[in-house]
């Protein structure tokens, strides 16, 4: 009889690391909510900007699939109420992910279609879109906000934020999300580039320099292909450091 059980437990301990196995093997599904920080842009062969997801899949092994539902401009509030949010709902199986990144666009105050209070109504729409997700078995990643290229006349690098980025910071806390501090690290890298050399992480031309943009640009906000791809080196090297099950699906 001990014979059998011995057979018994060792036959469950098989089917138990067959499982583990597979689900190790099993496709990931990343769904990306957010604004233009994180969008995918138009035209990449002559765009110059990128969002930061946009260049994401690379660092990933064919195991993993981005779904990137950033749009420029949205808030918040402006991601539901323009119905970007229900189809990545719909869409949302137990185990999928679901990275959040919002802040830019909440803070247009002038604006009462994508502006929130950050204490109130930000804080309210972060929890209900981890709520939801966690409601599909799907998995909520906070980030807070990249940072803006703002740097004073003395060389100094000031928040374009303001509790947007600490209420992210407080919900992740509250609600046991993991949480990708993008605004600390971002602004770690507009500070070793420099106040001139920051700029190439953004996207600045003069008129006629670049023939997509014709007329020249100054943009603080948006990432050039280098900008974007500096971020996304930085969250590769947050999900080792964190030890987030994602790491295991980097490639070498």
């Amino acid at each position: 009889m001990r014979i059998y059980k011995i057979l018994f437990l060792a036959v469950i301990l098989a089917i138990g690391c067959k499982s583990a196995q597979t689900d190790e093997n099993s496709p990931v599904v990343i769904y990306t909510i957010g604004d233009s920080t994180m969008a995918n842009k138009p035209n990449p062969n002559e765009n110059p900007e990128r969002g930061w997801v946009q260049v994401l899949s690379p660092f990933f092994n064919n195991k993993v699939t981005i779904k990137n539902h950033a749009v420029n401009g949205r808030s918040t509030r402006s991601f539901r109420d323009l119905k970007h949010w229900q189809p990545v709902l719909d869409s949302l199986k137990p185990g999928n992910y679901v990275f959040i990144q919002f802040g830019h666009n909440d803070g247009k105050e002038t604006d009462p279609t994508r502006y929130t209070n950050p204490q109130t109504s930000y804080r309210h729409n972060l929890i209900r879109y981890i709520e939801e997700t966690r409601a599909k078995g799907a998995i909520p990643i906070l980030f807070s906000s990249i940072a803006r290229r703002k740097f004073n006349e003395q060389g100094v690098l000031l928040d374009s934020h303001g509790n947007y980025t600490l209420q992210a910071r407080l919900v992740a806390q509250e609600m046991n999300v993991p949480f990708f501090d993008m605004q600390y690290y971002t602004e770690l890298l507009e500070e070793s580039y420099g106040v001139e050399g920051s700029k190439k992480l953004h996207l600045h031309f003069a008129p006629d320099e670049n023939a997509y943009i014709p007329k020249g640009i100054d943009d603080n906000t948006h990432l050039s292909v280098l900008g974007a791809t500096e971020i996304a080196k930085i969250f590769v090297s947050e999900l080792k450091r964190q030890g987030h099950p994602l790491a295991k699906y980097l490639k070498e």
